[in-house]
Order: structure tokens, then sequence, then C-alpha cells
């Protein structure tokens, strides 16, 4: 039998997983077309650049920020667990906002540095997320998982739909990865990411306006990622029968 808290999560846990696999509707095949159009009149050279630029970034981060991040948290009890994830999502959402409202405050010159502090600091959250579920990042395939989990927070409903379908049969999914982590898709995380957070974002680079909308955005934005990684781990623990109703 579940304890309460099990039930309680459990019942969030199927919410959420009927939420990843609705349709999308209207306005988000709407927004979709149109960002497609746009794309579309970027030339291919920027695309390679903006391409390799994040692949290098995330990489960078990848593979620095498990050097760095806590031991994976072993047998310990699912409440307690989260307890412990949620003080990390709250500490980051912080840390987050605090950026946006900084480098938002600079203008255009600050605003652009904003993305890739951004993204430091959602990977490093689901790191340490990663590593409260009792999962060693040093495995390759929990990067990668990583990497799926941020494509599940960030991107259209459409693209959302073909992440969740593999990562809801993960442990058949995670034995036939490439071992080299340059055939992930980065064209397709990179342009998914820009297009989810783009309008978002651009209100940062408005002087005056610039702080606080990029502090609240950081905000919201981390709030997503911590919970769709609560989800997906929950996911993870249910699939393995550690979780049962």
């Amino acid at each position: 039998m579940p304890t309460p808290y099990e039930s309680l999560v459990l019942n969030e846990l199927q919410r959420w997983q009927y939420d990843m696999q609705r349709p999308p509707s209207f306005l988000n095949n709407l927004a979709r077309k149109t960002q497609h159009k746009i794309n579309s009149y970027i030339p291919e050279k920027i695309h390679n650049a903006i391409t390799t630029a994040i692949k290098q970034m995330i990489r960078g981060v990848l593979f620095g920020a498990g050097k760095i991040t806590a031991k994976a948290l072993y047998d310990f009890p699912l409440e307690l667990r989260e307890n412990l994830v949620r003080e990390r999502i709250k500490h980051y959402k912080h840390a987050a906002a605090a950026e946006g409202g900084i480098t938002g405050a600079g203008g255009i010159l600050l605003g652009l540095a904003d993305f890739p502090l951004l993204l430091s600091i959602k990977l490093k959250l689901l790191f340490d997320i990663a590593a409260l579920y009792g999962h060693d990042v040093h495995d390759y395939r929990e990067r990668v998982y990583l990497l799926h989990i941020f494509q599940l927070a960030f991107s259209s409903q459409e693209h959302r739909h073909d992440i969740y379908r593999q990562m809801a049969d993960w442990e058949s999914q995670k034995q036939v990865l490439p071992e080299d982590i340059n055939q992930f898709n980065w064209r397709t995380f990179q342009q998914e990411y820009r297009d989810y957070i783009d309008l978002a974002k651009m209100a940062q680079l408005i002087p005056v306006i610039g702080a606080p909308v990029g502090a609240i955005v950081n905000y919201r934005l981390l709030q997503k990622l911590g919970e769709t990684a609560m989800n997906a781990y929950r996911m993870r623990l249910h699939e393995q029968g550690q979780l049962k109703a």
C-alpha cells in the first residue's frame, strides 16, 4: 500500500502525464507555424553557428557540473527526498531571478549575457535534482536524460510528445543510446529552446522594464523546469516499480 504522500504524488504524476500527452491547441499550432516561418528566413550559416555554440556551451556544463554535484542520494524516503528537491528548486529560482534582474537592467549587451548564464543555472538545477533522486550524473546516460527533461520543459507541444514517448520507456530507451553525445539532435534541441523562450525573453532587452521582466521570466522558467524534472523522475520510479498505486 502506498503512503498518503505517495498517493498524492501518483495523482500529481497522472495529471502531469495527461498534460504531456494532450494534443496541441490551435494557438500552439499557430505559434509553431509562425516560428517556423521566421526560422526559414534565417540563413543556414546562422542556424549552424547557433547550434554549434549551444552544443559547446551545454557540453561544457554537462561535463563540468558533474564534478561539483553532490553524490547520488540512495535509500531515502520519497517525501524527505522531494522536500530537499523543492529546496533546491527554490534556491535556483531566486538565483535565476536575481541574474535576470541584473542582466535585464543592463540593456541589450547584458541582456545577451543572460542566455548562457541562465542555461548554466538550469542545467545545474537538473544535476542537483538527479542526484537527490538517486541517479549518478557521472553516467553518460543520466546526462542524456537531463537533456530530455530540458526539452520536455522548453519545447512545443508537438515536440514534447516525441520526447515524452522516449522518456516513458526510459529503461529500454537508454539501452540503445548512441555512445557519442555528438549524435544527439542538437539542431532540434536549440531551435525548440529558442522558439519557446524568444517571446518571453525579448522584453528583457527593453530599457526600464528589462529588469523586472528578466526576474519574473527567469523565476517562472526555473519553476517550470523544476516541476518537469520532479515528475520525470517520479515517472522513472513508477516504471521501476518503486512508486506503486
